[in-house]
């Protein structure tokens, strides 16, 4: 009893801490180790909320079901502290880097999705830090259930995640990954949503061409034959052309891909047989790679090499959530007007209360979402966001909607319409009056 109580002092200090700095500032920004955001910002003025140190797994309970565990932990250590005690987060996301309270007032997903919906679908309750400089505890009911149903999607404008308790679930040694290759997209769907329905543990897919389409099934198992490393010279995409059937360790799966960053490793060289052996074990993940993209940010080197070269470049980094019975249409148009591949599908379930999500909505439906991470390099100009703009359009016209984390060129109106408007601006003034916060339109489209 002791260290539970010490655990829980250290973490009411911090929480203390962080709410006397607020107190001395009208508007401020969240200072954190990494950022899985793919847009760039202004120069920031505002005052930064050191919360650095919010990074502690508070308490496991996998009789129960649960971890509660601060903010900031990255899901790396959140997993490790899990699965010593033979469980898992219920949804992990597939990047290393991604903390517990990002995933929640962002958009968490990965393979077990097709059952547990999105990381804030299995969040239980959680204690935020409000504009007003309290602590809430919000649950899906009682007096700050709005706060519940209204944080995710929302990008630390309506306060900061302190405390996440979050669902967990059972977990054996190994996986065992089923891949299929198929080449028809009308066989593919159809196997897709059948593996849904079937008894896998982790559903995903990656399309690599309108010929090459690979679903992966995997399950948990306490004996493997063997077990594949992907974490050095091995690159786990590539394996899904080369095996029909693989094992990895519970921990190696999880992470299957951030070694590569899915395999977007490439533009900075670390598929070079030669060139991977210098960065070595230790740097080939998702943290390297994100302090190479913000560097090449900063400076431009990316952009001044290729307007030499007289090429023309749009970012296309997004990932978008389409309803299944509209993702043949949308596969169709992707491949036809942006073209960058592999691409990497991931089903998401409904729940019990998806619908309920006012900044995220989403139908008691089966999605498709479509992660594509690539730069599109055209010979002729066009205007700042051509294709993303494309890719927008697209998303509503289908009964989609599109994760907020890179680049949005939305209308004020248009974002209203599909990331409920008027249940942020009551969220925001009951939550964060004074604009301490600021806007989520002006964050993620206008990039204040």
């Amino acid at each position: 009893m002791a260290a539970v109580d010490e655990v829980q002092a250290a973490h009411g200090q911090r929480v203390a801490r962080l709410q006397a700095q607020l107190a001395q500032a009208a508007e401020v920004r969240l200072a954190k180790r990494t950022s899985n955001l793919f847009r760039d910002r202004s120069a920031a003025r505002a005052p930064r909320l050191d919360g650095r140190d919010f990074d502690h797994v508070l308490a496991v309970d996998a009789v129960a079901g649960w971890v509660d565990a601060e903010g900031m932990v990255p899901y790396d250590a959140l997993a490790d502290a899990c699965l010593a005690h033979g469980v898992m987060p219920a949804v992990v996301p597939e990047l290393k880097s991604i903390t517990l309270g990002g995933a929640l007032a962002g958009v968490g997903i990965e393979a077990t999705s097709f059952r547990y919906g999105l990381v804030h679908d299995t969040v239980l309750e959680f204690d935020a830090l409000t504009g007003g400089g309290e602590i809430v505890r919000a649950r899906p009911d009682g007096e700050h259930s709005d706060l519940y149903f209204g944080f995710p999607n929302s990008y630390g404008t309506l306060g900061y995640a302190l405390r996440v308790r979050a669902r967990t679930i059972p977990v054996l040694p190994f996986v065992a990954v089923e891949h299929r290759r198929l080449a028809r997209a009308g066989d593919f769907f159809a196997q897709l949503a059948a593996a849904c329905q079937g008894g896998a543990d982790f559903v995903d897919a990656v399309v690599f061409g309108g010929e090459d389409l690979v679903l992966n099934a995997a399950r948990f198992v306490a004996d493997a034959p063997y077990t594949s490393d992907y974490t050095y010279e091995k690159i786990y995409y590539r394996s899904l052309r080369e095996r029909e059937l693989d094992y990895l360790t519970a921990r190696d799966y999880l992470w299957r891909w951030d070694t590569d960053w899915f395999w977007c490793s490439k533009n900075v060289g670390a598929q070079n047989p030669l060139l991977r052996r210098l960065y070595g074990r230790a740097r080939l993940n998702s943290r390297t790679y994100q302090r190479i993209m913000r560097w090449n940010s900063r400076v431009g080197l990316t952009r001044r090499c290729e307007r030499l070269s007289g090429w023309h470049r749009e970012s296309i980094i997004q990932d978008v959530d389409i309803p299944l019975a509209r993702a043949p249409e949308f596969l169709d148009f992707y491949l036809r007007e942006i073209g960058l591949l592999p691409l990497w599908i991931c089903p998401v379930g409904a729940t019990g209360h998806c619908d309920r999500f006012a900044l995220f909505p989403r139908a008691k439906t089966t999605y498709l979402n479509f992660g594509f991470w690539d730069v599109k390099r055209t010979r002729a100009p066009h205007p700042p966001g051509h294709f993303n703009r494309l890719i927008e359009r697209k998303v509503i016209e289908l009964g989609g909607i599109k994760s907020l984390y890179s680049d949005s060129y939305f209308t004020r109106a248009e974002f209203d319409a599909a990331y409920g408007g008027a249940a942020y601006r009551a969220l925001k003034a009951r939550y964060d009056p004074t604009q301490r916060f600021g806007d989520l339109y002006a964050k993620c489209v206008l990039r204040h």
